[in-house]
Formats: structure tokens, C-alpha cells, sequence
């Protein structure tokens, strides 16, 4: 009898330490939707200290144009006179995707953006830094339909020889 309940406690001890991961997955995705959803809703609403709150210290963002890689202190330089305006940017997700590393510590995304260009894509790597997320890396594109390539390689071939041939300098 001993050994039956002995191994009966061993059983539901072993089966009360597992996680759903299911349910776990679908909670963090939750997490992470909430907290992008709220750092373009920070930007739309120009809360500069919350949405650079959310850039981990050592966040990188890159935009739209060539020479937009900026570190979170020369970002935070650039962004200060639209948020002091009033006036930054309102993105809206369409739709996201997000993958996690195995220790579910790092995560990557892509998102389908509603922007004041049009569609956008942005996409990023989020890492928990101190139990909290924090944006490490996040690249900002226009989309642009593939049947109009050679209108917009044509309009901006001037301005973008030159970074190229600066570039290869």
C-alpha cells in the first residue's frame, strides 16, 4: 500500500509541474500583441517618454529611408520635435506574426501596417530584459506593388546612386 500511494504522489506531482504549453503560447502572443499595439498607440498619441520607454536601451529602429539606422538616443533626437508637435505617426496592425526563441525570452515579428504612407510592413525582435519586453530591433518598410517597381525604382534611383556610390567608397 506504501508503495502504491508513494507512487501515486509521485505521479501527480510529476503531471501538477507541467505546463500547457498551449494556452502559455496563446497568452504570451496576447502579451505581445497588447504591448505593439500599445507602443504604435503611444506614438499616435504622442506619448514620447512611453514609446521610447518600450526601446530596450541598446534598440535599434530602422525607417523607411536609406539613412534612417538609428540607434534609441539618436531616434529619440530625431522623433522629439514631431511627438513636441504633436504630430508622430499612426500605425495600425492588420495583421502580425510572432515566433519565439525556445526559452521564449527573444521573439521576432512581421506586421502588415495601416500607416499614413499606406500599407507598411514592420518587423522586429523583442526580448524580455528584467521580466519586461523590450523592442531590440525594429525595421520599418513601404510596401510597394510589384507593378509599379520601375515608377518607384525611377523616382528614387537619383537620390539613392548617390548613397550607393558613397557607400562603396
Amino acid at each position: 500500500m506504501k508503495k502504491y500511494f508513494l507512487f501515486l504522489s509521485l505521479l501527480l506531482l510529476s503531471v501538477s509541474c507541467i505546463e500547457p504549453k498551449a494556452k502559455n503560447t496563446d497568452t504570451t502572443k496576447k502579451e505581445i500583441n497588447t504591448f505593439l499595439d500599445k507602443w504604435h498607440k503611444d506614438a499616435a498619441e504622442t506619448n514620447f517618454q512611453a514609446y521610447f520607454d518600450a526601446i530596450a536601451e541598446d534598440g535599434i529602429f530602422i525607417g523607411t529611408d536609406a539613412t534612417e539606422n538609428w540607434n534609441k538616443k539618436e531616434f529619440m533626437a530625431f522623433s522629439k520635435p514631431y511627438f513636441d508637435k504633436g504630430k508622430a505617426w499612426n500605425f495600425t496592425a492588420l495583421e502580425r506574426n510572432i515566433y519565439f526563441s525556445k526559452d521564449k525570452n527573444t521573439i521576432w515579428f512581421d506586421e502588415l501596417l495601416d500607416t499614413q504612407m499606406k500599407l507598411c510592413r514592420g518587423s522586429g525582435v523583442l526580448e524580455k530584459i528584467d521580466g519586461q519586453l523590450k523592442i531590440k530591433h525594429y525595421v520599418l518598410s513601404m510596401t510597394i506593388p510589384n507593378d509599379n517597381s520601375s515608377d518607384v525604382i525611377s523616382i528614387k534611383s537619383a537620390i539613392e546612386d548617390k548613397i550607393i556610390d558613397d557607400k562603396k567608397k
